[in-house]
């Protein structure tokens, strides 16, 4: 038998590595016993449960009924014979007419209890003990040792699942452990989360070791345990730097109104307040742009336009084509599309590389937008992720004609002037 510091200890440990409380390993203990005992001694109708005493390391086994009432066991079973093919046909059953179902395993009438012991009433436990063979330590070992690897195991994807289901949707640490092809494996703590190549950043390299934020996109639990899904990519990430960065986002006094993202390259956020003592945009720049260096930073030099957000239409996607200047917007309301009117020297500043500042700005406003001058496509908000085209505004060509070549007859001329 093993001494108490070293069972004890044993627990302990489990605890720690595990994030499981103590009673949680015992209950898992006490089950792989039961199972064992069940399993190799046990019979048909015996309710076996197991009690492990951590500090003696000693087991007691019983079994454990529930007493009922005298049932005539032909005639249950006539009634729920009668009820099933009502069930059958159709016909609803009230909760009057449900027949309460006797189990011998865990049932045990009034009569045959008192046999057992006097005064007992109906609704009370008869436990029993059972006598342990011999050689249940060594034939239960190894059922034991497999029911407690499995249970952790099960206790232990569930602490963690409940662990991180309440982070969806906020932001986490971790390091980069390995990649297994395009997926990278992000060690967060407690458990390995998974990075998918959709919800990486552009120009990231994540090399093992490296450390980062991450959004905690999603939490899942499936057969092989919760899957934690991360995210850089995603425009809550830059939500939730505002928020940390930025003690007027997090107080609620300057709300984010909307963000629109290609991840590793450029992002705008629109920012509002209804406090006229506060410049939303101004508040998120930070004194000499300290707080948003500091986000940038954070996003490998990700660009970050902040604008600040307005309720009209017309000067919402003039903020958010900025840092172009906006002569005139005319707005189709049915179809909500703006078309947008800038002069010459401003049309490739709102297009932006390879229209990428309009994109952005359609995204975030949720319309359609033309600039006019431009001959791209139109775009909306709803799509732009899925655009990713060059400006197509036609240029002078700068092509000259091939240079005619010399003939024979020309070479003699030639030879000829140059003698003279």
């Amino acid at each position: 038998m093993a001494e108490k510091s070293e069972i004890i200890q044993a627990i302990q440990q489990i605890c720690e590595e595990k994030g499981i409380s103590y009673e949680h390993v015992i209950e898992t203990i006490e089950a792989a016993l039961a199972a064992a005992f069940r399993k190799d001694f046990g019979e048909k109708n015996q309710n076996v449960k197991a009690e492990f005493d951590a500090e003696t390391a000693h087991v007691r086994v019983f079994d454990v009924k529930t007493v009922v009432e005298d049932r005539d066991l032909e005639e249950l079973e006539k009634q729920l014979e009668a009820l099933r093919v009502r069930r059958e046909v159709g016909e609803e059953i009230s909760e009057d007419e449900e027949v309460e179902r006797f189990n011998p395993k865990t049932d045990i009438m009034i009569s045959e209890a008192k046999k057992i012991k006097k005064g007992i009433k109906v609704g009370e436990e008869l436990v029993q003990e059972l006598e342990i063979p011999s050689e249940f330590g060594r034939m239960a070992a190894q059922t034991a040792k497999q029911v407690i690897i499995q249970r952790l195991r099960e206790v232990e994807r569930e602490t963690i699942f409940n662990q991180y289901k309440d982070k969806e949707n906020t932001m986490v640490n971790g390091t980069v452990q390995r990649r297994e092809g395009r997926m990278v494996m992000v060690d967060i703590g407690s458990t390995i989360a998974i990075l998918p190549p959709e919800e990486q950043m552009q120009r990231e390299n994540y090399n093992s070791g490296q450390r980062y934020r991450f959004l905690l996109k999603s939490v899942e639990m499936t057969n092989r345990g919760p899957q934690i899904v991360l995210s850089r990519s995603h425009p809550d990430m830059l939500r939730e730097l505002f928020a940390m960065e930025v003690p007027e986002v997090s107080a609620g006094t300057v709300e984010i109104k909307g963000v629109s993202r290609e991840a590793g390259m450029r992002s705008k956020v629109a920012v509002w307040t209804a406090d006229d003592n506060i410049d939303p945009v101004g508040s998120c720049v930070g004194q000499r742009g300290t707080r948003v260096q500091t986000i940038i930073a954070e996003l490998n030099g990700e660009k970050i336009d902040i604008i600040e957000w307005d309720e009209a239409p017309e000067k919402f996607i003039e903020n958010a084509l900025s840092p172009a200047k906006v002569k005139e917007i005319i707005l189709d309301e049915k179809q909500k599309i703006a078309l947008v009117k800038v002069s010459d020297d401003q049309l490739s500043l709102a297009i932006g590389k390879a229209g990428q500042n309009v994109r952005l700005a359609a995204k975030l406003t949720g319309w359609k937008i033309d600039i006019e001058g431009a001959e791209i496509p139109v775009v909306e908000g709803d799509e732009v992720g899925d655009l990713v085209k060059e400006e197509s505004i036609e240029t002078e060509s700068n092509e000259t004609e091939e240079p005619k070549k010399e003939t024979k007859q020309d070479k003699k001329i030639k030879s000829e002037e140059e003698k003279k």
